[in-house]
């Protein structure tokens, strides 16, 4: 083996349970909104509109906000990491 490659073992993890959450929540709002069946009808009517308009809508800000959530959950796991990695070579 190579001595310039690191050993697997000072490698941080590639899945963690941040990057987990992380990709979940960026998966809910693909599978909620990609399940047609489950929407599509007319009942119950949101001042006026449709079931099937008026969900769709509310997914909107729902997948924002489950997408700012991902953000900060991997934003916090390369703080982490960079911390880590940073500790380790003080020592």
């Amino acid at each position: 083996m190579s001595q310039d490659r690191p050993d697997s073992a000072d490698r941080p993890p590639l899945v963690t349970p941040r990057r987990a959450l992380a990709g979940i929540c960026i998966v809910i709002p693909f599978v909620a909104l990609l399940w047609v069946n489950s929407y599509a009808r007319t009942t119950p009517e949101f001042i006026g509109i449709p079931f099937f308009y008026w969900y769709q809508m509310a997914w909107v800000p729902v997948s924002a906000a489950l997408t700012y959530t991902a953000y900060l959950l991997v934003r916090a796991e390369e703080r982490a990491q960079r911390a880590a990695r940073e500790g380790g070579a003080a020592r």
